[in-house]
């Protein structure tokens, strides 16, 4: 599993939208599959950033910090 995520494609009208399953409030939008695609992208991307970012705010200064990769 790398940074892969399910995305779920509708089609409305002359729009497509899309959301992420696993990343709540993670929602795109475009008049094409490539632009809803990416427009979801760019919402998962800004959700998880502000999501570390905010889980980092309560770590005491002398807690040690490494970092755990997925494959």
């Amino acid at each position: 599993m790398r940074n892969e995520f399910t995305a779920i494609f509708e089609k409305d009208e002359d729009w497509f939208i899309a959301y992420c399953p696993e990343v709540p409030g993670a929602n795109g939008q475009g008049k094409t599959m490539e632009e809803c695609r990416q427009s979801l992208a760019d919402a998962i991307s800004l959700i998880l950033e502000d999501r570390r970012e905010e889980g980092l705010k309560g770590v005491p200064d002398d807690a040690i910090r490494d970092i755990v990769s997925i494959p």
